[in-house]
């Protein structure tokens, strides 16, 4: 099992470790700080299908030594036990909880996708799928019979969005090998000359993962203030009766 630059490599009999990358501190939708912390989650390097991730159970092995918050110790940092995926079946992640910090922590293994179903190479299959199909209604037809064309389309659509996304967000992060490409996978995946691009992505952009959106990376969901500032103080309210203006 391969780690993040900065570990010690480690064979599938050592425990998986996640590189301290700096997380960001969000702000709640009023622009003060947040009532309740996000939850943050962290790469976990992993070398192996989503199948062999389950077959394996690599999340028992899976280690967070620190704490991000209080990397000095002292805060109480431990183990959270794990939460279940619905894809693959059997899949748990790993958590980790900061009763100091109020924040859960969980390692999300390379191949399974942030925010999504499945694994990062379903994800992908998808996108590529779409960019060279003739339409997105052909290609519907094709991957989802089981819902309606209107639900399929959605489907689709949200997966190709979000990757294109973040291949836009990699060109100008990572202008060397990627500023000239197009933010497709197709382009990416010549420059690459790997199988599966999205994997591939997760560790080469393991330092920008908190800013590249799911299912690659975990920046978290943006949430629209449906609500202007003054809102958050009450109103005046008219004159009491009988009071002169």
């Amino acid at each position: 099992m391969r780690v993040l630059s900065g570990a010690p490599p480690v064979g599938p009999s050592r425990e998986l470790r996640h590189n301290h990358q700096p997380f960001p501190h969000e702000k709640a939708r009023h622009g003060g700080g947040r009532a309740g912390p996000w939850p943050v989650q962290l790469r976990l390097a992993y070398d192996y299908t989503g199948a062999e991730y389950v077959s394996q159970q690599a999340w028992l092995s899976a280690s967070l030594p620190r704490c991000p918050l209080h990397p000095q110790g002292g805060c109480g940092f431990a183990r959270h036990g794990t939460y279940a995926r619905v894809s693959p079946p059997g899949t748990r992640i790993a958590r980790w909880y900061c009763p100091a910090g109020h924040r859960t922590f969980s390692l999300l293994p390379d191949c399974l996708a942030a925010r999504l179903s499945g694994t990062l190479a379903e994800v992908e299959a998808v996108v590529r799928a779409a960019e060279v199909a003739p339409s997105r209604e052909v290609l519907c037809d094709a991957l989802r019979l089981d819902i309606e064309l209107p639900g399929a389309l959605r489907w689709v659509r949200r997966r190709v969005s979000a990757v294109h996304a973040a291949l836009s967000l990699l060109r100008g992060l990572l202008p060397e090998p990627f500023g000239a490409l197009a933010p497709t996978l197709t382009a990416f995946g010549v420059q690459l000359g790997v199988g599966t691009v999205l994997v591939a992505l997760r560790g080469m952009a393991a330092a920008l993962l908190h800013v590249l959106p799911a299912p690659l990376g975990f920046r978290p969901r943006r949430r629209a203030n449906p609500l202007p500032q003054r809102s958050l103080q009450h109103d005046a309210g008219p004159d009491p009766p009988g009071q002169p203006a």
